[in-house]
């Protein structure tokens, strides 16, 4: 793996590196980790690597590692910089035959997403955006209960992820995560939408295998000065009929990462909340209510596989991250051996492209008052 962005000190950065460690399948071997040359190269000596792969471009690092021989060069590359720095490593990676991991959302602009969509089925690359909430093995029971009729029909959905570490003006201290997030020109057309509500889009999608049709949004920006939403709520209406809502916010006071799902059917719901991560809570209409737990015996196979620890162990975070490094590191090693490997699950550039449209049509609809705007 090469890296670009998440120099020492930054905090996604230092995520991907302990997520793609954990399975001991990845080996970080090269990186530009700041556009600040001095402070690329001491985070590289920081993380041990060697000089001369220690770069401070993203440009120098795709050109320099293209040129060794196969077998010494990176294989792919992950792209962990705050938004307005995804699209172009991620071009240049793949038109250099590099494959390509990417912190989301994937573009600024719907255009660059379906360029990125574009050069992956052209050049056959694999692409990986980090919805690290799909890697718990509840949400993956949650979607494999659905996709097997369990809950039947889904007739209404709600998700929610409310944070409050925005509630007081955090962007005015020295406070770098928060300082780009509030700027359109590094975030983009969408604030806490952007940040956190297409992490509510992703799993609501992932969970149901259902579709966004259309949204009626309402944003707020309620920090003094903020150009970009802080806050947010929508009405969605979903491609099979059902109905539902998503609130996500950065300024609801004294959340932490509250992201939780409910999702009602014909027959049954189920209910998952991030904070409590290794518990399924599922309600029937003819039997008592059953709650799933990584390591039970009750899980579809898949899932099961999906825990590294016995039953009774917490998982968290970092191994949901871990999931995604772990498949997206499955297939690409199956296609540097000539093996035959299938398809792993993690969420791909069509998922990109996806949560760049739902951010767009959310501005859209919020800009005419919450008007019914469809996601296409």
């Amino acid at each position: 793996m090469g890296m670009i962005g998440g120099g020492i000190g930054s905090f996604i950065g230092d995520v991907h590196r302990k997520a793609a460690a954990i399975d001991g399948m990845i080996e970080l071997v090269c990186g530009a980790f700041s556009s600040n040359a001095e402070r690329a190269k001491s985070s590289g000596a920081a993380l041990f690597l060697p000089e001369e792969r220690c770069y401070v471009s993203f440009k120098e690092m795709i050109e320099r590692e293209r040129a060794l021989p196969e077998g010494e060069r990176m294989d792919f590359v992950a792209i962990v910089t705050p938004n307005h720095m995804h699209f172009e490593p991620a071009r240049m990676a793949l038109e250099n035959g590099f494959h390509v991991v990417c912190d989301k959302p994937m573009t600024l602009t719907t255009a660059e997403a379906e360029i990125l969509e574009t050069l992956v089925a052209k050049t056959g690359s694999l692409f990986a955006l980090t919805h690290n909430y799909t890697g718990y093995p509840m949400v993956k029971q949650a979607r494999e209960m659905i996709a097997n009729g369990e809950l039947g029909k889904i007739r209404k959905v709600q998700v929610q992820y409310l944070q409050g570490w925005m509630a007081t003006a955090v962007e005015n201290t020295d406070n770098k995560q928060a300082s780009w997030r509030v700027d359109p020109e590094k975030a983009g057309a969408g604030g806490a939408l952007g940040d956190i509500g297409t992490h509510a889009e992703n799993l609501l999608e992932y969970i149901t295998g259902l579709q966004i049709h259309e949204m009626a949004a309402d944003l707020g920006r309620f920090g003094a000065g903020r150009t970009l939403d802080d806050d947010g709520n929508m009405l969605v209406r979903m491609n099979n009929g059902a109905k539902g809502s998503i609130s996500f916010s950065q300024i609801a006071t004294g959340e932490e990462n509250n992201l939780a799902i409910k999702v009602y059917g014909e027959k049954g719901s189920l209910e998952w909340s991030q904070e409590h991560p290794n518990s399924l809570t599922t309600r029937w209409l003819d039997q008592p209510p059953k709650v799933f737990t990584p390591g039970g015996n009750d899980l579809y196979p898949s899932v099961a596989a999906t825990s590294r620890i016995p039953s009774g162990h917490p998982e968290g975070y970092l191994e949901a991250f871990a999931t995604i490094y772990r498949n997206f590191a499955k297939e690409l090693m199956g296609r540097i051996s000539g093996a035959e490997v299938p398809a792993q699950d993690y969420p791909r550039v069509a998922d990109g492209v996806r949560g760049v449209k739902f951010i767009h049509a959310a501005v859209e609809s919020d800009r005419n008052n919450a008007a019914w705007t469809t996601i296409d």
